[in-house]
């Protein structure tokens, strides 16, 4: 050990009553090999100590002349603050001669100016601003001297277009620094090899794992009250929560959505006449409450905070004693990085309680629960990186100096996400850059680069590199929709976001402000609508209601409620309910899919229980209803939650098997996505990050008007002059891993061939009485109606039960 650690690093562990760990000297010996590591290890492990060991050690003697050591990236800036502040500890413990400093979009321009003159030893950055400084002219110069660079949360940021946005900066860094070692930290992993090569950037990295010595405790607890059939927001246990905070220390309440923490914290807050600190935090509250209540739980004046996913990866908060999830986890993975978020120390196990808020929610806890002590985690692999952020990222590099297109696509390929990168990929990419592409090229703002009589490529101007990095970046705000009555003088509604709008079809209705709407069309940022309408009526539903469940975590409730040997663990209400489906109709299997057909009310209603997640089932019901309505069925609406898609219609639905044929994702699916316009947001956010429209500018903010009438006007041109454009290419990428989670219903509609069974009820089922619920309130049914559902649940179970 002491050939590892210099003898103040031994005393200072020594003063803190620590031991170095395993994984701490493993980082010590391989950066002495010159290794690329990926370090696996729980909250509370000390990997960030782990991460920055090797870069403390190498820097404990003093050098000649300040340089740039160490970059560390985190995906928030808060973490990297938090980060600096903690390091502070062993640096000045130990008298070391190490500057740390942090470059986010906080610092001012004249400390980012100093830090190019006069650079730290440790700069903790976010992806975007590392991306801002490799694109400075002298960003050679500067990091020249690397020697290592930290990645945290890395699992955080693979896969998402942040993610292939760090890729390309490690990619240039490895160019630029080629001594420079490189870690990823992460505390769960769900697809190893791909954050393997993430962190390799083409070449190898080794894998050190820590082992969980303490596995969490999670149980689950259950309200007082009856367990309800539907519903998502689990306001019902907000007493039952409180006694929780009442009897612990401090306490993170995670919830899934913003909504659904403004609610329960009001719930909460009426029932706490003790007036407990407790506070809220999440992403849409102003950054200087956040910051307050984040620097309140770190100096230990609250009992407890109520909070979205915004603290998943937050501050080192080693005094919370436990975290309460409300509402499923959605994911193992999930649940084990909010898990974790509890005692952040070594030998002690983190605890959580899971809360369900209705009777499928108690089986996804359960199957989360076993997901985490099968240890087997879950999310969707990293995909292939996006053409809009290469885009953006060859203008920001022409604006560091001239390259190379040879020697830049090479570089481009050793980032993790563009490793299959084509040619004709990066050259069309290249060309957008240069000069738009084919249809826009006699268009002089869009000709941001030239090449000279050697080949390489050349920034066109001053104003071009300055607006670049104005606009860096590949996070676009969701955009929202302005509700309008047609006509001169309509009045102003209100705001629904778009991903409601793109489900609508003219003619169809909806609840808005208290009033009656007919839509009728989407006009730039406008839904234009008229008053009155016929049908029945959906309501708008806002951003947090898209946490989709797993791919796994839904193979594991499937697999759960086919085996009635594992049903001894349900409470009893849930377990009456799976055994009167049986009675009744019959459960879903692990590989097929049970779809039902029955009547009620003068209509007809079709359940199916695909298990694929909100995102998938939105766009599965989106393309079934145009094949009932071709099918002669005249569907009335659909309405999808996690587990369950279901949908209405005048007419009985015929030849089932027929409905869900795998062609539904051709010529139905091209015609919906064309209809929708939900191509042609998608379109506006690619044209944003790959730099073809500018949302900065000196002096002046475009509004998102301007934005989307010029996106619009040039996507039509596109689609008309230049199908084939790179940036369309982008568009359809992106529609068919993102809204639409095609993929996942792909993958079903092969999996379920010649094992769709299919029952034809006389009445609703009782696996079916949620999705009804669900229905009856985007339908804005009355209380009544929603009564007379239950007495007849009730009455169906009371009559199992006399049987």
């Amino acid at each position: 050990m002491q050939d590892l650690l210099p003898e103040p690093f031994l005393r200072w562990f020594a003063s803190r009553s620590w031991t170095p760990r395993p994984h701490q000297l493993a980082m010590l010996e391989a950066a002495a090999a010159g290794e690329h590591v990926l370090l696996v290890a729980p909250t509370g492990g000390g990997k960030t100590l782990a991460g920055f060991l090797p870069s403390l050690v190498a820097l404990a003697t003093p050098r000649a002349a300040p340089a740039l050591h160490t970059i560390y990236v985190s995906p928030l800036k808060a973490l990297a603050n938090d980060v600096a502040r903690n390091l502070m500890a062993p640096i000045e413990a130990m008298g070391l001669p190490v500057t740390v400093e942090t470059r986010t979009g906080d610092t001012s321009a004249e400390r980012r100016r100093r830090q190019r003159e006069v650079p730290p030893d440790f700069l903790l950055t976010t992806p975007e601003s590392l991306a801002l400084l490799l694109s400075l002219e002298d960003a050679p110069r500067l990091v020249a001297s690397l020697e290592a660079i930290v990645i945290d949360e890395i699992h955080a940021l693979a896969g998402t277009k942040r993610g292939d946005q760090l890729a390309l900066c490690l990619a240039r860094l490895t160019a630029l620094a080629p001594r420079a070692r490189r870690a990823g930290l992460s505390a769960t992993v769900a697809f190893p090899e791909a954050l393997l090569d993430y962190v390799a950037c083409g070449g190898r990295a080794r894998r050190i794992e820590v082992a969980e010595t303490t596995p969490p405790e999670i149980r689950m607890m259950l309200p007082e009250a009856r367990i309800a059939w539907a519903g998502r927001m689990g306001l019902a246990s907000a007493s039952a929560v409180l006694r929780r905070i009442e009897a612990a220390g401090t306490t993170i309440v995670f919830v899934n959505t913003r909504a659904q923490a403004e609610l329960l914290f009001q719930e909460v807050w009426k029932l706490n006449e003790a007036t407990l600190p407790i506070a809220l935090h999440h992403g849409s509250l102003d950054l200087a409450q956040r910051k307050r209540v984040e620097a309140a739980m770190a100096g230990g004046e609250l009992r407890a905070v109520i909070a979205t996913s915004s603290l998943d990866l937050g501050i080192d908060w080693g005094g919370v004693d436990q975290v309460i999830q409300v509402g499923a986890p959605k994911g193992v993975a999930r649940l084990l990085q909010r898990v974790g978020r509890a005692n952040h120390r070594m030998d002690e196990p983190s605890r959580a309680v899971l809360v369900p808020a209705n009777r499928f929610e108690v089986l996804e806890c359960e199957a989360a629960m076993d997901g985490v002590a099968a240890r087997t985690l879950d999310g969707e692999p990293p995909r292939p990186g996006g053409l809009d952020v290469l885009a953006q990222h060859l203008l920001l590099m022409a604006c560091a100096g001239p390259f190379s297109p040879e020697a830049m696509f090479a570089e481009v390929r050793r980032a993790a996400p563009y490793a299959g990168l084509l040619r004709k990929d990066f050259d069309d990419a290249l060309g957008f850059v240069e000069t738009g592409g084919y249809a826009l090229s006699s268009y002089e703002r869009y000709r941001k680069l030239f090449r000279d009589a050697e080949g390489l490529v050349h920034m066109a101007s001053a104003r071009v590199a300055r607006q670049a990095r104005m606009n860096i970046g590949t996070i676009v705000e969701a955009p929202l929709l302005k509700v309008r009555i047609a006509g001169r003088g309509g009045a102003a509604l209100g705001e629904v976001e778009e991903s409601f709008a793109n489900g609508l079809r003219e003619g169809d209705t909806f609840m808005f402000a208290g009033r009656l709407l007919r839509f009728l069309r989407i006009r730039e940022i406008t839904l234009e609508c008229a008053e009155g309408g016929s049908g029945t009526p959906s309501v708008p539903a806002y951003a947090g209601t898209r946490m989709s469940l797993t791919t796994h975590l839904a193979a594991r409730v499937r697999a759960m409620l086919h085996d009635s040997a594992r049903w001894h663990r349900f409470p009893e209400p849930v377990r009456e309910w799976l055994e009167l489906q049986r009675d009744r109709s019959e459960l879903p299997g692990p590989e097929d899919l049970l779809v039902e057909i029955f009547p009620r009310e003068g209509r007809w209603y079709l359940v199916a229980y695909a298990f694929e997640g909100r995102n998938a089932h939105q766009t599965l019901g989106m393309l079934l209803t145009r094949r009932m309505e071709r099918f002669g069925a005249a569907p009335l609406g659909f309405v999808a939650t996690d587990y369950v898609l279901g949908a209405w219609s005048a007419h009985e639905p015929g030849d089932i098997e027929a409905l869900f044929a795998q062609d539904m994702l051709g010529d139905d699916l091209q015609e919906w996505m064309a209809e929708s316009s939900m191509l042609r947001r998608t379109f506006r956010n690619i044209a944003v990050i790959a730099g073809m429209v500018d949302r900065h500018a000196p002096g002046a903010e475009r509004n998102r008007r301007q934005v989307t009438i010029n996106t619009d006007l040039i996507y039509n041109v596109l689609r008309r002059h230049e199908p084939d454009h790179v940036l369309l290419r982008a568009t359809w990428a992106d529609a068919a891993s993102g809204l639409t989670d095609l993929g996942r219903i792909a993958a079903m509609l092969a999996r379920v061939q010649g094992k769709i069974r299919v029952r034809r009820l006389d009445r609703v089922s009782p696996l079916a009485v949620p999705v009804l619920l669900d229905i009856g309130r985007e339908s804005v049914r009355t209380a009544a109606d929603e009564d007379a559902l239950l007495m007849e649940t009730e009455a169906l179970v009371a009559e199992a039960m006399a049987a």
